[in-house]
């Protein structure tokens, strides 16, 4: 009996080895499996999960968007940031291929990585006429000329072709569409409205899938939406009232009763949320007095709770240090109010130390709730685990061939073929000059702008402002003559050419190009709305002795009225960018001319803000104009 007991012990002994290293290794199980790092589980349940493993210090960095210039390693670690973006001009090396960008990208990508929950970071730029900050990406027009299409299907496969142009640099972000409605053509940035008429700037929300991709059927409304790896995350910009200042004066007060911001400044926003937009960025502007980052009922109310928008906001620029006069004059106040407001993200982007640390002490001392924090960090890792970052972090290597392709370079070419407005063709009595004979003895191109691929693409190009010269790639309008013309066709090309060379030229026509130099934002607030010299110059010396159509190459109306009766045609070209060939396509007859004033052509600065509809409506040329052209079978 004893024997017997003695034998049972050790296989006793065993079971109670076996059961305990079971229970550990399940214990162990249990605790490596992370239910937020798992696909295959809701998203909604992912996003509880990671968040109650977070700690307040790492949901603030969440919220942090950062310039990539202070993006260091340590940085990426130590503070789990939730962003990094590179500015207007913010490069990794001049001229720099999309391998570099996508090194860059990946190598703050692996930091962020290691951090302690593994959180990816998005990567975001601003890619507001195509992937403009990078040398040989395709240039697509500025929005004003879209606006001039009235192709909303064109502009949802320019929003794919900008995704793929993105992806190719490795980045998921685009801070795009700018769907303001600008109400006055003295503000900087009217260029890039689509339209004064909100019914059109709605039509071209179709950008939003074409970035992101089509919702699918069924979807809840508001939440948002990323396609797949040839996707990129969209931002509906800038809300709201961003295009209504009083005089056009940029970040400045939009005086408008509910009604009209409503029916005016609010309606694209609308079907953006609809269609899934991932993001939207909150204007610097404020509405009657009040800043919009400080706009509580604007953004949490209306947007968030009204709208039903389950995407993240994020402020522009700086922008909560602009909340206060002189800007960053009591950031705490603008910490605690923007974030009060709704805001989810903010973009920083250089003092994060001072932002991390001053959120934290509001959290701590009860200015700012847990609660609050926890929306904001819920909407940011929603679209995160939405779009697939956790899955796929890295950027991919074959996605590099996509930047400035033949195929989006046709692209842009249709759109400047179609946003090209025929203002006049043929002085009285005489019959049309357009389209011009590409058979002529000698023809004559002039202007500042004939052979500038910086100032045909405008601001947001390379860098933030833009930059007159030999930018980046493109077809120059100048090269674009001369490619569609006849071989035996002689082109003679003067800047600004001496009224004597003129008449002596024996020219059969003149194409004369010119327009506003480059700018951005406040730098191109103008109240006088003239073209820089030479402009008018040129205009009069060449006009006054060749028969001349005058290539306007601008981001709005500008003051024509004066010179008008000396030009026999005028075409609005708006800032074409990169593929000048759609100039001369519909110059030479290849194509007919087919677009529509966005915007009311003013008679003279007086009149503004002037907008159809208006009392006082007297312009020069109507919102909607447009001569049309047949195109030249022949050609």
């Amino acid at each position: 009996m004893l024997q017997r007991k003695m034998a049972r012990a050790p296989i006793i002994l065993l079971i109670g080895v076996i059961v305990a290293v079971c229970y550990s290794t399940a214990i162990a199980n249990a605790e490596q499996y992370m239910k937020y790092k798992d696909p295959k589980q809701p998203i909604n349940k992912r996003i509880r999960d990671l968040m109650k493993r977070m700690t307040l210090e790492e949901k603030i960095g969440q919220m942090t968007q950062i310039e990539r210039t202070v993006a260091a390693d340590h940085v990426l670690k130590k503070y789990s940031i939730g962003s990094i973006l590179s500015g207007g001009g913010s490069v990794p090396a001049t001229h720099a291929s999309a391998e570099k960008w996508i090194d860059m990208v990946n190598h703050f990508q692996k930091n962020a990585l290691m951090q302690r929950l593994g959180i990816p970071m998005i990567y975001a730029i601003d890619a507001v006429h195509g992937n403009n900050n990078v040398y040989k990406a395709t240039m697509f027009p500025h929005n004003v000329g879209l606006g001039a299409t009235r192709d909303p299907e064109l502009v949802k496969r320019i929003g794919a072709a900008t995704a793929l142009e993105v992806r190719a640099t490795g980045i998921p972000y685009a801070f795009a569409p700018c769907i303001a409605v600008c109400r006055d053509p003295r503000w900087g940035r009217c260029y890039e409205s689509y339209s004064e008429d909100p019914k059109i700037v709605r039509s071209m929300t179709e950008i939003i899938p074409g970035l992101q991709g089509d919702i699918p059927a069924g979807s809840p409304k508001g939440v948002p939406y990323v396609g797949g790896p040839d996707k990129v995350m969209a931002c509906a910009k800038h809300y709201v009232g961003d295009g209504g200042t009083v005089k056009g004066i940029n970040e400045n007060n939009t005086v408008a009763s509910w009604h009209e911001l409503l029916g005016i400044h609010m309606p694209a926003y609308y079907d953006s949320v609809i269609k899934g937009v991932s993001t939207v960025m909150v204007s610097y502007s404020s509405w009657n007095g009040v800043k919009m980052h400080a706009n509580r009922d604007l953004i949490t109310g209306f947007l968030k709770k009204a709208q039903r928008f389950r995407g993240f906001v994020i402020t522009d620029w700086q922008a909560i240090d602009k909340m206060t006069t002189p800007p960053h004059a009591n950031y705490t106040y603008s910490i605690e109010t923007s974030i009060n407001a709704g805001i989810d993200m903010v973009m920083v982007p250089y003092n994060y130390t001072e932002f991390i640390d001053g959120l934290t002490y509001l959290v701590n001392n009860n200015f700012v709730s847990m609660s609050r924090i926890d929306d904001a960090v819920k909407r940011i890792l929603r679209v995160k685990f939405t779009m697939g970052l956790f899955e796929n972090p890295m950027a991919d290597y074959s996605m590099a061939k996509h930047l400035g392709s033949q195929e989006n370079r046709e692209v842009a070419r249709e759109a400047v073929r179609k946003s090209l407005v025929l203002l006049k063709n043929g002085k009285s009595g005489d019959k049309p000059l357009l389209p011009l004979p590409k058979k002529a003895s000698r023809i004559l191109v002039a202007g500042t702008h004939a052979n500038d691929i910086g100032n045909q693409c405008g601001g947001w190009t390379i860098q933030w402002h833009g930059k007159s010269g030999n930018t980046t790639a493109g077809t120059t309008i100048l090269s674009a003559v001369r490619n569609a013309v006849d071989p035996e066709t002689t082109v003679s090309f003067r800047v600004d050419p001496d009224p004597e060379f003129v008449k002596s030229g024996k020219f059969e026509y003149a194409v004369v190009v010119v327009g506003e130099v480059p700018y951005s934002e406040t730098y191109g607030d103008n109240l006088n709305l003239t073209l820089p010299d030479p402009g008018y110059g040129i205009i009069n010396n060449v006009c006054s002795s060749v028969k001349c159509v005058v290539v306007l190459v601008t981001g709005r109306p500008v003051v024509i009225e004066p010179y008008l009766a000396g030009m026999d045609a005028v075409v609005a070209a708006w800032l074409p960018g990169s593929e000048g060939q759609g100039v001369a396509d519909v110059l030479f007859g290849d194509y007919g001319f087919t677009g529509k004033l966005p915007i009311t052509w003013f008679k003279n600065v007086d009149q503004l803000p002037m907008n159809f509809g208006d009392p006082h409506y007297d312009p020069l040329f109507p919102f909607g104009y447009g001569l049309t052209t047949e195109p030249v079978k022949a050609n």
